[in-house]
């Protein structure tokens, strides 16, 4: 089931960011990818893979609750709620935060690939 698909990727990519595994970013978010930080800022798949890569931002924990998972055909929506630590250019930070991504599955390949996300700080 698409759901469960869907499940299995985000936790690929839960993993990925946890680990700054580029490689695994770079195969599991689009490369036209939107996405909308804490701030309002909006940054695309590269800015997103840089951070990674250099470092800026290293995460040491990502614990999700109240996950859910909405398929739409070829499209996918996620939300999750997320307990976030780490460091963002040196500095430590610890929150919770609500993301929203949007997966879409490419074609012809069939591959599911994150196209859009939004991430809120919010309270406990």
């Amino acid at each position: 089931m698409e759901i469960t698909l869907i499940e299995q990727l985000e936790e690929r990519l839960r993993q990925a960011m946890l680990k700054n595994d580029v490689s695994a970013l770079e195969e599991l978010i689009a490369d036209d990818l939107v996405f909308t930080t804490h701030t309002g800022e909006l940054i695309d798949k590269q800015t997103d893979l840089e951070a990674h890569r250099s470092d800026t931002q290293k995460l040491v924990l990502l614990n999700g609750q109240q996950q859910q998972v909405k398929v739409y055909g070829n499209t996918a929506v996620v939300t999750v709620k997320m307990e976030v630590a780490g460091t963002f250019e040196g500095k430590a930070f610890v929150g919770i935060y609500r993301y929203t991504r949007v997966w879409a599955k490419s074609q012809p390949q069939g591959n599911w690939q994150v196209v859009a996300g939004h991430v809120s700080q919010v309270g406990d």
